[in-house]
């Protein structure tokens, strides 16, 4: 069983930044963070996959303004977020999987974290 911990959510004005992170207690293979804004679906933002090299997923509307990475000794992965604009106001979800794949549907990934707010001011 892998639990997940975040951290780093916030209030910001746009224009700002924020950094979320996640801590995976046990061995996973991709890791991403989703998001779910009131009254809309959850959707995927970033994704991350290790297995020999590195492979990296971004949303159409975090591109060039989002950054996933991970720290392979601390077993947790980052999610940078800059240029932030108020449409980025959501719950962000850490989740994860213990296949090595890069995929966008929330379904395909067994293990979520709790949540954290993220709110742009404008």
């Amino acid at each position: 069983q892998v639990q997940l911990v975040e951290s780093g959510g916030g209030l910001v004005q746009a224009g700002g930044s924020l950094r979320l992170s996640c801590a995976a207690s046990g061995r996973t293979l991709t890791m991403g963070w989703f998001r779910q804004a009131p009254g809309k679906e959850r959707e995927i933002v970033a994704a991350i996959t290790w297995s020999g090299y590195t492979t990296y997923y971004y949303a159409n509307s975090v591109k060039g303004r989002f950054s996933i990475s991970r720290d392979g000794a601390k077993n947790t992965v980052y999610l940078q977020m800059s240029s932030l604009k108020p449409e980025d106001t959501a719950v962000y979800y850490c989740a994860a999987k213990t296949t090595a794949s890069v995929t966008r549907l929330d379904d395909d990934y067994a293990y979520w974290g709790q949540g954290t707010q993220v709110t742009v001011s404008s």
